[in-house]
């Protein structure tokens, strides 16, 4: 496994756009550092691109202080731009072959799956990590698939091995001990901290939780 893959390991919080949180994405993010996550992931489904950018280079600076890895939701031109260290490709953006070369040559590329033809695909595609799921059922995010499970989650990581799997949907501190014994190296979650009293001790709590459990 490469350096790069390695540094997609351990809890992935998402700092989400959706007005319906208490904070924004830049205060998620400043949480989400303060707790120890090992990487922030600036989803952005609502706002422009102009915002987007300001909000993405404030994270930038978060992240790069605290020594987190940085990663931009579906757009590669948006995460240059922001200096981020990777861009985060979905089913229906820009397929990670597509990206130009020197595009690639500055970000690592996650790419999310939802079943095991999706799996294949991405473990041909030069991606550092994939992502899977939802593995259990979420509100955080409007998904076309049902809940996968974690005997799917397990298959996908042995599919993608030597890849890390990063599990994702309706991922909590209750379920976080079935997503690391089905293998997966990573967690990614939206509403266990935007949605947390005090985002900080959450963000803590789950690593702290991923950590006992390795």
């Amino acid at each position: 496994m490469t350096l790069v893959a390695q540094a997609f390991h351990g809890l992935h919080v998402l700092a989400d756009d959706n007005p319906h949180w208490r904070v924004g994405p830049i205060e998620q993010a400043r949480h989400a550092c303060a707790g120890g996550a090992s990487v922030v992931q600036l989803r952005v489904k609502n706002a422009t691109d102009r915002e987007a950018l300001v909000w993405g280079r404030a994270i930038r600076e978060l992240t790069r202080k605290a020594g987190v890895r940085f990663v931009m939701n579906d757009r590669f031109d948006l995460a240059l731009a922001c200096e981020a260290d990777a861009v985060h490709l979905g089913q229906k953006d820009l397929p990670p072959e597509a990206l130009p070369a020197p595009a690639r040559t500055r970000l690592a590329v996650g790419r999310s799956t939802h079943d095991l033809e999706q799996a294949r695909d991405a473990r041909i595609q030069a991606v550092d990590y994939v992502a899977f799921g939802p593995v259990f059922g979420t509100t955080s995010k409007a998904s076309e698939y049902a809940a996968r499970g974690t005997h799917a989650l397990a298959q996908i990581v042995d599919l993608a091995a030597p890849l890390p799997v990063v599990a994702i949907g309706g991922i909590d501190a209750s379920n976080l001990g079935e997503i690391i014994a089905a293998g997966a190296a990573g967690a990614a979650v939206i509403s266990a901290v935007a949605g947390a009293p005090d985002p900080s001790l959450a963000t803590r709590d789950l690593v702290g939780r991923m950590v006992a459990r390795r």
